[in-house]
Order: structure tokens, then sequence, then C-alpha cells
């Protein structure tokens, strides 16, 4: 029988239930957003970095893990701690004139985002099928609203995790192709700079695509709907008796979950590098047409391969953009948010939700590019650029948190590498926010 000791107010298991889990009923909201990361628009940007420059970015995927890392772990202990997001967290700590300009270019981004990968999904499918993309894209879209409007969040994160598994068809892809890993490694490990301007602006777009704001928002309210979905789980400032099993779960899910992130994104910039590079292919602008291109050089498997990937690492982020839009939405203006709370006890949520997805599809029909003069290309480019511009006031703000006793207390503050390496990534952004402009007006 299980005994329980009253620390803070709440009665505490003397065993944490989470700690009986199995491995992979551990990994949760770590595993899903890390996953996530690699879109079909970020699987677009490591083709590019791979078919433009060879293996000679692979670098920046082993400096960018700690980094990526370190701000998400502190985003889900913010989640944990305190019971609210993100902008839940800026709402009650910090000036409106910050959290509404912020949340106001994350709902645009995102939704840009999503309009980018359900389109990158259509021409997959087309590529897969044949057929017409835009039928497609309306039928994932479908796909992907009714799965988190009508389904529970436990089965939510179920399907996550499954679609998560996509992203093995980059690994697999690589090993159908010829690869020469002793460069691979050297280029890895013994980055070798170029001056440029076109290598900087693939380097910012990879690193903007790895550190990406809506991953912050995203995780941090999947640690409260964890508390909410687990009768015993309460927010740690309630119940400090389980901070110590639940931080170390943080840990393991979050470094589980990048390190699969940036093994992927290492693995189709590999992909690219060893075929399209190779091959003398040094531009592409969408994931499908990296797919296409890969067929005549890497064979009808390989070619296969990726192009499944991208609807399956599509129907994953798109719930996520929406989803962390949503949320961020919802926290700002005190909604109920949550993906376990029935649509008609969360409308505005579900409706942010619902219009964000349905906006990002709009934007791959041809009436609205003709009326916006905007392709999904040049849609992309807005979204990074707004991605890039909110990251680092957000990552301020994140990290403000971290050390704030009144948002974390002393339960929850992140250790002094946490920390440091929190703060290095902000400067990070912060510089190639800075380089986006100065590249732009170049």
């Amino acid at each position: 029988m299980t005994d329980y000791v009253a620390e803070g107010g709440v009665a505490c298991p003397a065993e944490p239930a989470s700690s009986r889990r199995g491995l992979l009923s551990r990994l949760g909201p770590g595993l899903i957003t890390g996953a996530s990361d690699d879109d079909p628009s970020g699987i677009a940007t490591y083709s590019q970095a791979g078919a433009a420059f060879g293996y000679g970015l692979l670098w920046t995927m082993l400096i960018s893990l700690p980094l990526m890392a370190a701000i998400q772990e502190i985003s889900a202990r913010i989640g944990r701690v305190t019971g609210h997001g993100i902008a839940g967290n800026i709402r009650r700590n910090y000036s409106k004139w910050i959290l509404f300009p912020v949340v106001a270019l994350l709902l645009a981004a995102n939704t840009i985002n999503i309009g980018a990968d359900i389109g990158a999904m259509g021409d997959a499918t087309k590529l897969l099928v044949g057929g017409s993309p835009l039928l497609y894209s309306v039928l994932f879209t479908l796909v992907a609203v009714i799965l988190q409007v009508f389904g529970s969040y436990q089965k939510c994160c179920t399907v996550f995790k499954v679609l998560a598994l996509a992203l093995f068809a980059y690994i697999l892809t690589t090993f159908m192709v010829h690869v020469p890993w002793a460069t691979v490694l050297k280029s890895t490990v013994m980055p070798r700079f170029e001056r440029g301007a076109g290598y900087w602006a693939t380097f910012i777009a990879v690193l903007g695509t790895t550190i990406s704001p809506y991953l912050f928002f995203w995780q941090a309210s999947q640690e409260t709907e964890e508390i909410r979905s687990h009768v015993a789980e309460k927010p740690l400032k309630k119940a400090p008796c389980q901070a110590p099993e639940q931080l170390q779960r943080i840990r393991l899910d979050t470094y589980v979950g990048m390190g699969f992130s940036n093994v992927v994104a290492f693995f189709i910039i590999v992909a690219a590098g060893a075929t399209l590079n190779a091959q003398g292919v040094k531009n592409v602008e969408t994931s499908a047409q990296a797919a296409e291109a890969l067929r005549p050089i890497g064979g009808r498997a390989a070619f296969l391969l990726f192009a499944a990937g991208i609807v399956g690492t599509g129907l994953l982020a798109v719930p996520v953009l929406a989803g962390s839009a949503a949320y961020a939405m919802g926290e700002a203006l005190k909604w109920p948010t949550g993906l376990g709370r029935k649509p008609q006890r969360a409308k505005g949520f579900y409706t942010i939700l619902v219009l964000s997805t349905l906006l990002g599809l709009a934007i791959n029909f041809p009436e609205v590019q003709h009326l916006t003069h905007l392709t999904p290309i040049q849609a992309l480019f807005c979204s990074a650029v707004m991605n890039g511009v909110i990251a680092v006031p957000i990552m301020i703000v994140v990290m403000l948190m971290a050390h704030s006793k009144k948002v974390l207390g002393k339960v929850g503050r992140p250790e002094k590498p946490v920390l440091v390496l929190g703060w290095l990534a902000t400067a990070v952004m912060a510089v190639a926010a800075a380089m986006i402009f100065i590249t732009w007006k170049s």
C-alpha cells in the first residue's frame, strides 16, 4: 500500500505514480516538441543547407543541441512548477505591452508556418500517389482539426508519439545512399566557415528553424496538461515533494526529444549533401522539391521514404503550431485552455486553434496567393523573420522567469549550467535576429 507524506500543503505519494511508468510513457511533452521541430518547413531548410553547402553546416547541430535543450527545459519547468504556460506567466508577472505584441506575432508566424507545412504535405502526397495537392491539403487540415477538437488529450499524445516515428524515415534515407562518413565526422567536429553571405544566411535559417518560439509555448503548456490529466500530480509550487521526480522526468524527456530532433536534422543535411550537393543541385526551396530532386540520385526507395516523412511530420507539426498559438492566446485572455477540455468548455481556445489552421490552409489557395502577392516560399520567409524577431524577447522573459523566486521559487530554479546555456542561447538568437535584418537589407 502506498504511503503518503504531507508536504507543502499537498499529500504526496512516497513513490510517485510517474516513477512506475515505462520509459516511453515518461516521454511526452519533450519528445513531441522535439519531433514537431522537424516539420516540413524545417526539412526544407535542412535540405537547402545540405544541398548548398554539403556537410559544411553539420557543426550547427552540435552547438544548437545544448542551447535548444536548455531553453526547452526551462520552459517545461515554468509550466510544471506554476501550472501555467508561458503566456499565462507573462500575464501574471509582466506588462501587457510585452504580452499582447508577442502573442499576436506568434499567432501570425504560426499561421503562416501552418500554411507552408500543409502545402508541403499536399505536394508530397502528389509526388507519392498523384492527384490534386490542394485536395490533399484540405484533407490533412480536416484530420488535424478533428484530432485536436474531438480527441482527448491522452489520445492526442498517443497519436503524436506514433507520428514522431515518421522522422526515422530520414535516418533510413541516409543509409540508402553513399555517404563519406569520415568527411561527415570531420565537418561536424571541425567546422570550416565560409565568407559568403549565403552561408551565414543559411546558418541563421537553420538556427531559427531549430530554436523556434512556438516550441517554448507548446512544451510549457503540455506540462500543465500533464498536471490536469493525472489526479495525483500538482504544480510543484503546491507539491514540492514531487519536484525531484518530476524535474528528473522533464530533463530526460527534454534531452531525448531535443536530441532526437537534432539527430534527424543532422541526417537530413547529410542525405542532401551526399546526393543533391554531390550531383551539383545547390538550391531547393521546399521539402517536396528536395524529395523530387532526390529520386533520380538516391533511388526510388530513398525518395519514397523522404516524401512519406514529410506527410508524417506535417501531421505532427500542424497541430503543435496551432495548439501553441491557441494556448498563448487563451492564457493571455484568461480563457479556459487545454486539449483535455471538451470544446464547449474551452470555446475560445478551440476557436483560435481551428481558425489558425484554416487560415493556414487558405494560404495555399491560388486566389489568396494572388490577392496577397505572397507565394508559400515568401510566406515561409515572413514566418522565419517574425520567429526571429519574437524569439529574442520571449527568451529574455523566459530567462528572467527562470531567475525569479516569485515564478519558480526555490523548488524550480534551474541549475547554474542550465541558466548559463539558456542565456547563451538567448545571446546567439539575438545575434541571429540582427543578422536577419542585415542580410535582408543587403
